[in-house]
């Protein structure tokens, strides 16, 4: 039997676009793996597969046999309650068995644990709480968890950094010295006589210094590219690596039997230093970019709260947020950020929500209302019992889809991995005809030019390896879908998967559900209409009517209630209560006979309306309910109730409508209610009594007129419609986000963030496009500049090592966008 699995490995030491494909092609040769997608943006491999015939270690050997590292942690535990050391060899077994766990090592007499982990795959928190499963008790050695991954980034960051600061203070003074002999200003001392090309011959140890100047930029700073050109090679692929090892080896071995003497001519050891020095600089500012592109992700880490305040057995404590239990209750004092997921049990309070919903407005808080971790308090103090903690809370679903939208792959960046298959292969083939080239059909040399045939084919095959960047094309997409992704995390717009992110800004015909998305979806008191023939109050018919419907458990009655409860009318208890299916209720109230219902009830009694008649026609024309009220069987008013329009939905239908899209609501409603309310928010078209399960077949007939639909919906009952159009988007909260079907997740319940996504998907494909339009045409011109000789390769070092750097600052251009 299968036991398919999912699991992300983050992976270190990738530079270009081939080495994801050498990753992604090595990973799925593996027997049993059924999928695998490697991103080098967010330096992760996303990897299904069958646990019974492959596992975590092989996947990890897999890599590095490849020529690429996995991050790995390390968590040093206290350990707590060890009694000997069978407990812990038992510990330590529990521990080796868990997901992600690589080492585990509990020595019983120091009484500490060593786990070597993956920290895309486990955390130091259920390290602990697994420690606490065993019948142990962890503490962390040396104050607060790490996170380990970001770690592993920054120690590679830094030995770049190292490398990068090396490289130059060998290389500045080394193409000083080479461009001050050329230009003849060094000291006399370091000439011997004037050559046949009319420049100034260095003398013979000149050569030998500018060899110990390059030796260790050549063999040290850029030895990471000479193993990265044999792991590719060995894997029968071929990388920037291997352009880079090949372009800067072909001049520095080219300028070795100068320096011995045995030919005669100009080293080239400056060039050869510059290009890697060059490039790493350009690697080096590629990577501190990199790591912002996933800034959104690290703003919603940082948003937990770091402790919460538990009671247990009656008594108040501290406890690290991560040690929260189902069950607990939490008190959270007013400014305190809320810790986990739950339900308030006891005070009242508003609680700003922004952070994660996008809503500015705070949102109060009552016993059996719901809150969400990460959101902050900001009146009353709450205590809540904690329903949902650690990778269960609604803000570690909300960075999970993050994190897998941004791991996976957007249809746009198909044609940049055929391109970049080839592209290594195709270069060097390029390289090798320009050498030959230059060296057969050449043009003469003029007599005093300083370098022969050979030098001059060369010098012009180095530029043509330097200059290709592949790395460019597989930068140009993921790092705008980082962005994006992260971008809509911040304003409460969540994309399942890149395709859906690309995909929304295509749309040209919008479908509105009209209940919970258009409208609040609970219906509403909106007017109270009193009979000319009595003299009575708003409010008096208003408490006479909502005292009969205490009894009534019909939506429209409830909405009777609660405004009476919400205008503090002090309501009866009804008596004789009696209810007339599809008619209405009647009751005593304080000894009058009070009757509430529709205009058939009214006939039946033969109670006459006088002049509510026309007051009933024109509220049921403007898509309300009309509930008659009679007293002591005279008719005495109107009260009508109808599912009100939110305040937002005629302002974003508006927006929808500047970008040029059109607008459909669907409803179960009949065709004068639905134009009622269609006409009140400005849709283009009504699609009027369709029941829930006949909305995907209405979304499938606009499919059929080739039109891009996006279906809205609370993604509840309109599940089959969201899943049959382009994109789906659901109107969320944060409570249910991991629930939503939809492609597209809105966390607030504003129907404004329609128009912010489909505005951020469409700016979000224009940066896509700049960066592969850079990538392409940066190596459609300079490729054949370099072919031609027009191209120096020091030149050609620096713009291969600016070129990926444009990319990733142009994408990080979309943080700053408004939408």
């Amino acid at each position: 039997m299968t036991e398919t699995k999912q699991l992300t490995l983050p992976i270190t030491g990738m530079t270009c676009a081939n080495c994801v494909a050498t990753v992604e092609r090595n990973l799925k040769k593996m027997d049993g793996v059924d999928n695998a997608v490697v991103n080098l943006s967010s330096e992760r491999a996303t990897l299904e597969f069958d646990a019974s015939k492959i596992g975590l270690t092989d996947f990890i050997a897999r890599v590095n046999r490849a020529g690429y590292g996995v991050a790995t942690g390390e968590a040093d535990l206290i350990i707590k309650r060890l009694a000997d050391d069978n407990d812990a060899r038992r510990l330590e077994k529990t521990l080796t068995k868990l997901d992600g766990v690589l080492e585990a090592q509990v020595t019983f007499t120091t009484e500490k644990a060593r786990v070597k982990y993956v920290p895309t795959i486990i955390t130091q928190a259920e390290l602990r709480r697994a420690v606490s499963s065993a019948g142990f008790e962890a503490m962390e050695l040396g104050g607060e968890a790490e996170d380990a991954e970001a770690k592993a980034r920054e120690h590679e960051i830094n030995e770049q950094r190292r490398l990068l600061i090396i490289g130059l203070v060998f290389t500045v003074p080394l193409f000083v010295l080479s461009m001050s002999k050329d230009f003849g200003l060094l000291p006399a001392f370091f000439y011997t006589g004037t050559s046949m090309d009319g420049m100034r011959d260095a003398q013979p140890w000149f050569n030998w210094l500018m060899l110990a100047l390059a030796a260790p930029v050549q063999f040290y700073v850029g030895w990471q590219y000479y193993v990265g050109a044999f792991k590719s090679l060995r894997n029968k692929s071929a990388n920037m690596d291997v352009l880079i090892a090949m372009g800067s080896s072909a001049a520095f071995f080219y300028s070795l039997p100068i320096t011995f003497g045995w030919l005669m001519g100009h080293v080239y050891f400056e060039t050869s230093a510059m290009i890697i020095t060059l490039i790493k600089i350009g690697k080096f500012l590629e990577a501190r970019a990199k790591g912002r592109t996933s800034e959104a992700i690290k703003k919603l880490m940082g948003l937990r709260a770091k402790t919460a305040r538990v009671i247990r057995d009656g008594v108040e404590t501290e406890v690290p947020v991560d040690d929260v239990r189902v069950g607990d209750v939490v008190m959270v004092k007013p400014g305190e950020k809320i810790p986990v997921d739950g339900v308030v049990v006891d005070g009242r309070s508003s609680v700003d929500e922004s952070m994660l919903t996008g809503e500015s407005l705070p949102v109060e808080k009552q016993p059996g209302e719901p809150v969400i971790g990460a959101t902050l308090n900001k009146l009353g103090m709450l205590k809540f019992e904690a329903t949902k903690v650690g990778k269960e809370t609604a803000l570690a679903q909300i960075i999970k889809l993050v994190e897998d939208a941004q791991g996976s792959k957007a249809p746009i960046q198909k044609m940049a991995d055929q391109v970049s298959a080839v592209f290594v292969p195709a270069v060097i083939a390029i390289a090798t005809l320009t050498f030959l080239g230059w060296y057969f059909f050449g043009p003469a040399l003029p007599a005093n030019a300083g370098i022969d045939n050979f030098t001059r084919a060369l010098i012009n095959m180095v530029a043509v390896l330097v200059i290709a960047c592949p790395c460019a094309m597989g930068l140009a997409t993921p790092t705008a879908i980082m962005v994006g992704t992260g971008k809509g995390a911040e304003v409460g717009i969540l994309f399942r998967n890149s395709e859906s992110l690309e995909r929304a800004g295509k749309v040209n015909v919008v479908v509105l559900d009209k209940t919970g998305t258009i409208t609040k979806g609970q219906p509403a008191v909106t007017d109270i209409v009193i009979s000319d023939k009595m003299s009575v109050t708003s409010d008096e018919l208003l408490r006479l009517a909502a005292s009969v419907e205490k009894g009534s458990e019909h939506p429209l009655g409830e909405a009777i209630w609660a405004e009476a409860t919400t205008r503090g009318l002090t309501l009866v208890e009804p008596a004789g209560f009696k209810a007339e299916a599809g008619h209405g209720v009647q009751a005593e109230v304080e000894g009058r006979s009070v009757m509430v219902g529709n205009v058939r009830m009214f006939e039946a009694r033969g109670i006459p309306l006088g002049n509510l008649e026309s007051e009933v026609a024109r509220l049921q024309s403007e898509a309300k309910t009309a509930m008659l009220v009679a007293v002591d069987n005279a008719s005495a008013g109107v009260i009508a109730v109808a599912d009100t329009i939110k305040e937002s939905s005629k302002d974003a239908i508006a927006d929808l409508h500047k970008m040029g899209l059109k607008v459909a609501m669907i409803t179960g409603d009949n065709q004068k209610t639905a134009e009622a309310i269609a006409r009140q928010v400005g849709v283009d078209t009504v699609l009027a009594e369709v029941l829930p399960e006949g909305k995907s077949s209405e979304v499938k007939k606009l499919q059929s007129d080739e039109a891009v639909v996006a279906m809205v919906g609370d993604g509840v009952n309109d599940a089959p419609a969201l899943a049959q159009a382009d994109v789906g988007l659901a109107i969320g909260t944060g409570t249910d986000v991991a629930m939503a079907a939809a492609p597209v997740t809105l966390m607030s319940g504003d129907l404004r963030g329609v128009s912010r996504a489909i505005s951020l998907s469409r700016k979000t494909v224009t940066t896509i496009k700049q960066n592969l339009f850079w990538a392409f045409i940066y190596n459609i011109i300079l490729i054949p500049s370099a072919m031609l000789g027009y191209l120096n390769p020091m030149f050609a070092a620096a713009a291969m090592a600016f070129s990926s750097v444009f990319v990733v600052t142009n994408s990080l251009r979309l943080r700053r966008q408004t939408i």
